[in-house]
This record gives structure tokens, sequence and C-alpha cells, in this order.
């Protein structure tokens, strides 16, 4: 009876992590695609998807007499009554970048990845950039041992022009104190202005 139980529980040990490991029931659809270049692992909505209504808090973008909505590391474009999921043109411009970007520095370059798209710094916020080339070489993000004294603005001052992120725990300095993997600077971007 005993080793019954523990070969149940077992069991259940070795598949528990399988089984949380699984992406929610709606990613498993032909509209949605895993990016998992550079340990990214978020799912996007394929190009060509289409939806009848923008998410809120989307962000309007122009370039070269287009107009283009951007949520989330999601790029649309007007289609028929709705909208279509569609690939940025390289150059164009957003103020923010997506919520959840990879940073990874290719041929001695910073750059922010999300959805098979890379931005690179740019005036006015970010900007499209074209995919690096295979040959140059592919680092991670220089990570922090830990972030400065004046990483946390005082109160009243202004706001420092990088932040410190710690993957483990998914959060910044200095609402966690301590990153066993060591802290990830990352550029400071203010959340879009509320519609």
């Amino acid at each position: 009876m005993v080793r019954s139980i523990l070969l149940v529980i077992a069991a259940l040990l070795v598949a528990a992590p399988a089984l949380a490991q699984r992406p929610p029931e709606h990613y498993h659809s032909p509209h949605w695609v895993l990016d998992d270049r550079y340990h990214h692992n978020h799912y996007y909505p394929a190009p060509g998807y289409a939806v009848a209504a923008l998410p809120a808090g989307y962000v309007v973008v122009n370039h070269g007499g287009a107009r283009f909505f951007f949520h989330a590391g999601v790029w649309f474009q007007t289609a028929g009554p709705g909208f279509v999921v569609v690939r940025p043109p390289v150059g164009v411009v957003v103020s923010v970048l997506p919520p959840a970007y990879t940073s990874v520095w290719i041929g001695g370059m910073p750059y922010f990845y999300a959805n098979n798209v890379y931005y690179a710094p740019a005036p006015g916020g970010y900007m499209v950039a074209q995919p690096p080339t295979a040959s140059a070489p592919v680092a991670p993000a220089p990570v922090a041992q830990a972030p400065p004294p004046q990483a946390a603005p005082a109160p009243g001052g202004a706001p420092s022009a990088t932040w410190y992120f710690c993957d483990s725990s998914k959060a910044y300095y200095p609402y966690v104190t301590e990153c066993k993997e060591g802290w990830r600077p990352v550029p400071a971007s203010p959340p879009p202005p509320p519609r």
C-alpha cells in the first residue's frame, strides 16, 4: 500500500513540471506563434491574422505615408472593416519597447528583440532595425552585478536613464533588492500615455 502511494507521488512529481510548462489552450492554434529565439519564449499572433478591434492601449505610428498600430510587440494595419497583423517596415520608430523584449548584443551593438523584430535606440524611441547578419557574434546583454546607489531616483529627482531588471524574479530594482544571477540594465521607457 505504502509502495503504491509512493509510486503515485513519484509519478505526479515527474509529470507536474511537464504539465505546468504547457501553454494555455488558446495558444494551440495556427494563429499563435511561439517566438523562442534568444530564449524570448513568448507567443504572438501570426502575421496575416485579422482582428475586428485593436487591443486597448495601442500606439499609433505613422511611417512613409502608412499608418500602423503597435501593441505589446504586435504591429497592425487597417484591413477592410478590421485590422491585420503585419511585420513593421525597417526604419519605423515607436516610442516604447514591447513589454517582454529580450536584450541582445550582436556585432558589438545592442538590440532589443521581440516577435521576430529587432529594435535599436533612436531619437524619439526605438527604430525597427534590419535583422543583424548571422555572421555577427551574438552575446546576451551584459549583466550588472549590482545597481548603483543612484539607480533609484531620489524623491522629486529626475528618473534614471537606466533601470535594472532581475530575470529570475521578473521585477525591477528597487522593488526587489537582490538578484541571484545579477541585474540586467534596461533602458528606462515611460509607459504609454493613457487613452
